[in-house]
């Protein structure tokens, strides 16, 4: 910064008399011949008062940018691990939902003489034809049992307290369908089914609920006057994770015992299909279970997984971009802080400052410099940051690191902007100070 005064060779002359007469005349020297050229501040000057300033309290300084550190590197993160996870949804999907066909029993939906008539529209050897598809792992069919006010208990004493507890009616594929893994005993098979045998799976949680922890005395429950016993006990499902909350039975045997569904409870069938197979399964189902009334069956393939997967990740996308966002507002709050302590600490600079020819502008210039190279300074080690976070995060978890060009590249400019915004208040607050009254501070 620079206040150049050149002065005629008259305005060094001094008349003779007393001090005030000479100021007088000096007055009158510069008035009559003086050219005052108006200060100046480069780029140059700019930039280095700004790095001097951040320089002469580096504490304060790297504590005014950790938040625009934090906010920046929690962007770049979140960014980066939602595009890498985003990547791996498919596999989820692909192993679950994507495999899963259902098909429903509409029978008679339209007609309750025919829903009479045909309460049951899965043959009995559903599981088997189901099965024989190409590109079918598992199969079966299932149904609430309607038991109305039916209790069911573990004490074999007549009115005994029972618990209202769901009863399911399932064939052996079902059980394999559904993915239960049995944390003790054995599922029923074919054979149960088949001769009607009063045998279930309970799940664990049920279990615990009528005293059942063990299968070594052979335990038994009784919905309500017909005993059933225990030959596995449920701890996980991979699907229809509400089995574990019931008792299992064979299909058979509920038909034995309290006949075919309620038209309101109509059967179902739960497919476990090959990657890539569910559609084409799924086309193929009514037909193969029902070749005389393929109508009565409507089966239900899974969602697209990439249209699911555009949802999941939208939605992960703005719950973290809100995230970022609102620490960027933090980290923008402590530079507009820091800054303003700044000016209030170095009202005697720049009052001095002023009295040397700054201007307005040249205040505000040095105290937005000095702000938006801390936002600057944070953007780049936020970013650095958060891209070593989303490496380190995939490397843990074996996945593919996914990076956009286009957030490396604008994140440091997000943290210039936020010192930018940061330092607006205190550097019009600075350019506002009056030389002679910061002078008496």
């Amino acid at each position: 910064m620079r206040n150049d005064v050149r002065t005629s060779p008259r305005s060094t002359g001094r008349r003779r008399g007393d001090g005030a007469d000479a100021d007088a005349g000096v007055d009158a020297g510069v008035d009559a011949g003086a050219r005052i050229t108006p200060s100046r501040l480069s780029l140059r000057d700019l930039f280095s008062e700004a790095l001097a300033g951040m320089l002469q309290r580096p504490a304060r300084s790297a504590l005014t940018g950790l938040g625009t550190v934090l906010g920046v590197g929690t962007f770049v993160a979140i960014l980066g691990l939602t595009a890498t996870a985003s990547s791996q949804i498919d596999s989820r999907f692909n192993a679950l939902t994507a495999t899963e066909v259902g098909v429903q029993d509409t029978a008679g939906g339209a007609d309750p003489k025919l829903a009479q008539q045909v309460p049951l529209a899965f043959p009995r050897d559903a599981d088997a034809r189901a099965g024989a598809l190409n590109g079918v792992r598992a199969a079966g069919v299932f149904w609430p049992v309607p038991l109305g006010d039916t209790t069911v208990r573990s004490a074999p004493v007549a009115g005994a307290t029972g618990e209202r507890v769901p009863v399911v009616a399932a064939s052996p594929g079902m059980l394999r369908a559904a993915g239960l893994t049995l944390g003790s005993g054995r599922a029923y098979d074919a054979f149960h089914d088949g001769r009607a045998e009063q045998v279930a799976v309970v799940g664990s949680a049920m279990a615990a609920r009528l005293g059942i922890t063990t299968l070594e005395s052979r335990p038994a429950v009784f919905i309500g006057e017909h005993p059933f016993t225990v030959v596995g006990i449920a701890s996980g499902a991979d699907r229809k994770p509400d089995l574990l909350l019931s008792v299992i039975v064979p299909r058979g045997t509920a038909e034995r015992l309290w006949g075919p569904p309620e038209n309101a409870q109509r059967a179902r069938m739960l497919v476990v299909t090959e990657l890539g197979a569910a559609r084409q399964v799924a086309a193929e189902l009514p037909l193969a279970l029902r070749p005389d009334h393929p109508d009565w069956l409507t089966p239900a393939p899974p969602p697209d997984p990439k249209t699911l997967r555009a949802g999941v990740t939208s939605d992960l996308d703005q719950l973290f971009l809100l995230l970022a966002a609102i620490c960027l507002v933090i980290g923008a709050v402590g530079i507009a802080n820091t800054t303003l302590v700044a000016v209030l600490e170095r009202t005697g600079e720049i009052g001095l400052r002023r009295a040397l020819g700054a201007r307005g502008r040249h205040i505000t210039a040095q105290f937005l410099a000095e702000s938006a190279a801390q936002g600057a300074v944070g953007g780049l080690v936020g970013t650095t940051l958060g891209t070593l976070t989303v490496v380190g995060v995939a490397a843990l978890r074996d996945w593919t690191p996914v990076m956009s060009p286009l957030t490396v590249a604008v994140a440091p400019l997000i943290g210039l902007v936020t010192g930018v915004l940061a330092g607006l208040y205190p550097a019009w607050r600075a350019s506002r100070t009056q030389p002679a009254e910061a002078l008496r501070r």
